[in-house]
């Protein structure tokens, strides 16, 4: 196992280099065995999820190579094969295997799969995808089975617009007969930048990023390259650090549009931040101002975000309030932000944060991976040492964490136990 270590208060200058995306990338690497020959993913991050992936990858037989930031992957050779648990639990992407295998080979076995505990996160909207293009779905305990005669297009209305049910619905769709309409479905850039991955391999995809998103089904699939888009996330996490430390800290490597719920609110705040191209720059202030926030789907302000802005929030000179409607469970930073010195009440979907406190570094434990991105915040601006425990969490959704932010002043490390 494995702890991070922080000794707080040191300010951050200098630049961040934003990697590729988690969220799309862990689409785009299951939606590879849609294609009949070999695609290439330049800007692959280097995570622990993608090494997940790899290995469910390499259990159906797939040829995979990495070389640096690309990834070629060669799908002609793999075999249809029940996905066991060990390996699908692993990680909530690993359903995305589901539908590109259900896509390909219209039969799919494969366990529930995995992620982090942040409440309940159904595949309902999934599995009614695959039943509106004319899949049956055998649910036995965590298992499933999910098999067609024949995929046939269809109007498929998602109760919610979900970004797994909207990237699992194209999958399966795309080599189904006819016409696939997805109405309601999610905007976020990782969709737009999945369904352009197909249409390189020859998809018919037109709408991702809007609510409605057509799929004209096609019988093949071949060769492509793509750049996986940079992450807005861990951009958005290094923007509120520079927020909170930040002495002209630049974020470089970023798209801008991506972020803007979260720069408009930072604004709103006082902070000093400039965008500059691809880039912005933070600067910490002081009488940061209270604000409200409630997270939504794109371009609403993000879920993954809601926790690592919480720290920032313990800053304000007033009362934030913060509306978290995506997971009810996704307070479990809480606790371990109180025991640092903030006083944050939680009513049901909601937070007050009364500010500003100061932070005291803990020994603190990372229950998901964005709640572990709150706590290192945490521990760069608090006084003395923070411990965070369950690192693992932190490490597969963010690339090289430690070296990044060493790199422009911070004390970070990691201690092996």
């Amino acid at each position: 196992m494995k702890k991070i270590k922080i000794e707080g208060g040191h300010k951050l200058t200098g630049s961040i280099q934003i990697s590729g995306a988690k969220n799309s990338a862990v689409a785009l690497v299951p939606a590879s065995l849609l294609s009949d020959g070999i695609v290439t993913i330049d800007n692959i991050p280097n995570i622990s999820d993608i090494d997940a992936l790899n290995e469910i990858l390499e259990y159906l037989g797939a040829k995979v190579s990495r070389d640096g930031l690309v990834m070629k992957i060669d799908s002609s050779s793999i075999v249809n094969k029940e996905i066991p648990e060990d390996i699908s639990k692993k990680l909530r992407a690993s359903y995305y295997f589901m539908s590109s295998l259900l896509g390909k080979y219209k039969k799919v076995e494969m366990y529930f799969p995995g992620g982090c505990s942040i409440g309940a996160r159904p595949i309902d909207q999934t599995l009614k995808g695959y039943r509106a293009l004319g899949a049956t779905v055998v649910e036995d305990g965590n298992k499933y089975t999910i098999f067609a005669d024949e995929l046939k297009g269809a109007e498929v209305y998602l109760d919610m617009p979900s970004v797994g049910a909207t990237v699992n619905t194209i999958l399966v769709a795309v080599k189904a007969k006819g016409v696939t309409v997805i109405e309601n479905a999610a905007k976020e850039p990782e969709i737009v930048n999945v369904a352009t991955f197909l249409n390189n391999m020859g998809a018919k995809i037109t709408g991702a990023g809007t609510s409605t998103i057509r799929i004209t089904g096609v019988e093949h699939l071949g060769n492509c390259y793509m750049e996986v888009i940079p992450d807005r996330i861990e951009a958005g996490t290094y923007i509120i650090a520079g927020a909170l430390m930040g002495d002209k800290l630049r974020i470089e490597n970023i798209i801008p549009e991506h972020v803007d719920s979260l720069i408009n609110k930072l604004k709103e705040m006082g902070v000093s931040i400039k965008e500059e191209g691809d880039a912005v720059e933070v600067t910490a202030v002081d009488n940061l101002q209270p604000v409200n926030v409630k997270t939504l789907g794109y371009p609403g302000f993000p879920t993954d975000l809601q926790q690592p802005l919480t720290t920032l929030l313990t800053q304000c000179h007033g009362q934030s309030v913060l509306e978290e409607t995506i997971y009810e469970n996704r307070f479990q930073n809480i606790p371990y932000l109180n025991e640092m010195g903030a006083k944050i009440d939680i009513n049901q979907r909601k937070i007050y944060v009364s500010g500003p406190t100061s932070l005291v570094g803990k020994e603190v434990v990372a229950t998901d991976l964005r709640a572990g991105a709150c706590l290192v915040l945490a521990g760069l601006k608090a006084e003395g040492i923070t411990v965070i425990d369950n690192v693992e969490h932190i490490l597969r959704g963010y690339e090289n964490i430690i070296g990044k932010l060493t790199s422009v002043g911070a004390k970070i490390e990691i201690e092996e136990i």
